[in-house]
């Protein structure tokens, strides 16, 4: 069991698979120049792997993916896989904004994924358009519709912004 300094049991592991975005939200990534990590300096999924096994034998019971968008990342699906198969009934997530997510809910439901938290911080496609950077709302509601077909659970999450409000008039 693992125990924090507080004398908490920790049984919940978030792991950023990169930092990588395809959205460019104001409250995430302001407009500065970025420079992203290369992709050869980030750890394999065999690396993370390593630590994950680690982190469930001390008892770690969920496990989130997160980013950046970790829908970018390739083979995202096997990683899952290389988890659910180690520790079978894992509460295993990822944290997404679904812009991709029709095409690859399917093989992460194989992988063994289990739910999913969505950014969704708009239902008008002009005030999301303005958060993200770029029209995606229809997109996202696509990604949303697929991960419930396949079974995946989900939910939405958001973030209210103050300077958004004053578009509305």
């Amino acid at each position: 069991m693992l125990i924090d300094g507080h004398g908490r049991e920790v049984n919940y592991l978030r792991i950023s698979v990169t930092e990588r975005c395809n959205f460019r939200c104001q409250y995430c990534m302001p407009e500065k120049p970025f420079s992203w990590v290369p992709k050869e300096n980030l750890l394999t999924f065999e690396e993370l792997f390593l630590f994950v096994k680690v982190a469930i034998d001390g008892g770690v019971t969920k496990i989130r993916l997160t980013g950046g968008e970790p829908l970018l990342r390739e083979d995202l699906d096997k990683f899952i896989e290389m988890i659910d198969t180690y520790k079978p009934g894992l509460d295993l997530a990822i944290t997404t904004n679904a812009f991709l997510l029709a095409t690859a809910a399917q093989r992460l439901k194989d992988a063994g994924l289990k739910r999913l938290n969505i950014s969704l911080d708009s239902l008008k496609a002009d005030v999301a358009a303005k958060i993200a950077g770029k029209d995606v709302l229809g997109r996202v509601f696509e990604g949303i519709d697929a991960a419930l077909a396949v079974g995946l659970k989900v939910k939405i999450n958001m973030v209210p912004c103050k300077v958004l409000m004053a578009m509305k008039s």
